[in-house]
């Protein structure tokens, strides 16, 4: 099947969305395969988190002419959210255009975790971009993936701090109850080990309530909230399950202010079913909410033609929008900095992951693309396939998101050494001798 047949074509038709075109790829071109889900459970998640991804490359290609005079062409596989679905996506892609698939956002933690051995031998860069396997931050053990700019375990190590700061200092946090309700999952399981640390550090006590898939049924975890009587509840969920979740947050009264979202519990699909009741529920980020920057202006105008309807209906400014645009930021960018070094040509997945190792995102490079006070500044190295960055909290307020915190700093520390720790243990379980950063060019 050549690029006039695309999966996104077929899957825009499927859910009766515009199709979005894609010309047949030319030996100029750089191809790029968007692992997404538009059907599904987790539909309502993965559509503006896709819209934002092909918006901004769409961007590139009609503002820039692609990256540095190389157009941009990608194709959707659907996955639906499913690992199996995902791997395949993935094997189906991995070979296309003229230099093969310059880089791979599985989207899922699940899929990721089954990719990142695949990348070793097929040398296409993994970037899953706060979410996955947390140990792939050492760069020394996982050449091939990368979690930038800031990871699952940085995330808890952030909430923390928020928590403790709103109690008046990190040591106030003694006696406190903290539950954690989670999915059911890789995904909703990483952040256990580092949140039990921080427990025994700051004396919380520590509340574990996973929900199954796809967490439509939460009645007696709900129930056990009403006994334990948290203090706050971090809430690690996905799709229907963080809809649910805060429904059932306020039919008990459960403070809003006090239950708090991981990232991929804070989109406005999360909140809005639960109507009025959802107002002061908080969740983390780590970048801008609302349609308000200058790369909006730049969409609306170049791929709307000035039509805030039309932008509004692919989900233009929700918070996973917003993501998908993050997300593509430093896809491209790596491409572009992969081309400082070896030309401005499509890039091997080879060298795309040399571009992505050697990122430097400035604030200046950010501001001249559109991102101004959206993203903060951030490099990755060799040794550090993270980098730590840091995360923001926001709040809802009946009607739309709004950033209320500073930008907090992660216990990199803390993560950092249990970083190092997973990841010798991968490399010695996977037989991976780790690189010597010294010697990389």
């Amino acid at each position: 099947m050549n690029l006039k047949k695309l999966g996104l074509l077929l899957t825009a038709a499927a859910v009766g969305l515009p199709a979005v075109p894609v010309t047949a790829m030319a030996a100029g071109e750089m191809f790029i395969p968007l692992l997404v889900y538009r059907t599904g459970p987790y539909a309502p998640n993965g559509i503006p988190a896709a819209n934002g991804m092909v918006d901004y490359l769409k961007l590139l290609n009609a503002r820039d002419g692609g990256i540095n005079g190389v157009k941009l062409v990608w194709e959707e596989c659907e996955t639906k959210y499913n690992t199996k679905l995902g791997v395949e996506c993935y094997e189906k892609l991995k070979k296309k255009g003229p230099t093969g698939a310059a880089i791979v956002n599985p989207f899922s933690t699940g899929i990721t975790y089954q990719l990142i051995p695949k990348a070793f031998v097929d040398k296409v860069p993994i970037h899953s971009m706060g979410y996955g396997r947390t140990a792939a931050g050492d760069g020394r053990v996982f050449k091939w993936a990368f979690t930038a700019p800031t990871s699952y375990w940085s995330q808890a190590t952030a909430f923390i701090k928020y928590v403790g700061e709103q109690e008046g200092g990190l040591d106030k946090l003694k006696g406190k109850k903290i539950t954690l309700i989670y999915h059911n999952s890789a995904y909703g399981k990483e952040p256990i080990p580092t949140l039990k640390i921080l427990a025994e550090k700051h004396g919380y006590d520590l509340g574990l309530l996973a929900v199954d898939h796809p967490g439509q049924e939460q009645k007696s975890t709900w129930l056990q909230i009403r006994r334990q009587k948290p203090d706050y509840i971090f809430m690690w969920g996905w799709g229907v399950m963080n809809q649910v979740a805060i429904k059932e947050a306020a039919a008990i009264k459960f403070p809003m202010d006090k239950f708090i979202g991981v990232w991929w519990s804070g989109s406005e699909s999360d909140v809005r079913p639960a109507g009025e009741a959802a107002k002061g529920y908080k969740a983390a980020n780590f970048h801008g909410v609302g349609p308000s920057y200058d790369i909006h202006q730049q969409i609306l105008k170049t791929i709307y033609k000035g039509d805030v309807e039309a932008a509004k209906k692919n989900n233009w400014g929700e918070v996973l929008y917003n993501r998908g645009l993050t997300n593509m930021v430093y896809d491209t960018e790596a491409m572009r900095t992969a081309m400082g070094k070896f030309g401005n040509k499509p890039m091997t997945g080879e060298q795309v992951r040399w571009g992505m190792e050697n990122l430097n995102l400035t604030q200046d490079k950010l501001t001249k693309l559109g991102f101004k006070d959206f993203m903060q500044a951030h490099r990755i190295t060799c040794e550090d396939h993270e980098g730590g960055g840091p995360v923001i909290f926001q709040q809802w307020d009946g009607k739309q998101w709004k950033l209320i915190s500073k930008w907090y700093k992660p216990m990199y520390d803390i993560v950092r050494e249990q970083v190092e720790k997973e990841a010798a243990k991968y490399a010695k379980e996977n037989n991976i001798t780790p690189r010597d950063c010294s010697k990389e060019g």
